[in-house]
């Protein structure tokens, strides 16, 4: 069980450890390739720690925390320019922007969430313990997360985060549960944009 985060998707491909490109999700087929912004976001390692692998591709979430947007916005009132609407609105402009020195001054940060092709890396056996490799290769990783079991798990795990999600410091529009197993969700495998062993859960 994780946090369901409220900014943009985004898929990074990183090639015997070294970022290549990075480009949103689209249509599920297609995104837009972001690569030049993405390199600014400073959470998001240039390159993997102890991964050598051919491809590896991370599918994660671009956030801006509270604080920072409204710093930003209190900045752009001083200097009389537009301010931006909501940091889920303001990730999507900066992201697509077209000069990354504006985006480079934009505060974003990043969560790793899940896999996209990999080529060469032996997938651990659960989802629980890819997240942790992920961590461990210096990409952001929620700690909101929980390995529950049966239907009484997920719905425990989604009252303690609907208890405090006013004092996280980033915007969350629910939980996500996923089956842990990486086996069974091979068997389960995807519907058109979404994978069969995963379901969100939204918040009030």
């Amino acid at each position: 069980a994780e946090l369901k985060f409220d900014g943009l998707a985004i898929n990074l491909r990183y090639e015997r450890g070294v970022l290549v490109q990075a480009t949103t999700r689209g249509d599920g087929e297609t995104g837009e390739d972001v690569t030049q912004n993405i390199r600014t976001i400073r959470q998001i390692p240039l390159r993997l720690k102890d991964c050598d692998v051919p491809v590896l591709e991370i599918r994660g979430e671009v956030y801006m925390r509270r604080d920072d947007f409204e710093k930003l916005n209190a900045e752009l009132r001083d200097l009389g320019e537009q301010t931006y609407m909501n940091p889920r609105n303001t990730v999507g402009g900066v992201v697509r922007l077209l000069d990354s020195t504006i985006a480079a001054k934009r505060p974003l940060s990043f969560f790793a969430y899940g896999l996209g092709e990999v080529n060469g890396w032996a997938i651990p056996n659960t989802h629980s313990e890819v997240l942790d490799a992920l961590k461990d290769m210096g990409l952001p990783v929620s700690d909101e997360r929980a390995v529950v079991r049966g239907a009484q798990g997920l719905v425990e795990f989604h009252r303690r985060i609907e208890a405090k999600r006013d004092s996280l410091p980033f915007d969350i529009d629910g939980v996500v549960y996923k089956v842990n197993d990486i086996s069974l969700q091979k068997q389960l495998g995807m519907r058109e944009r979404n994978p069969r062993w995963a379901l969100a859960h939204k918040l009030e």
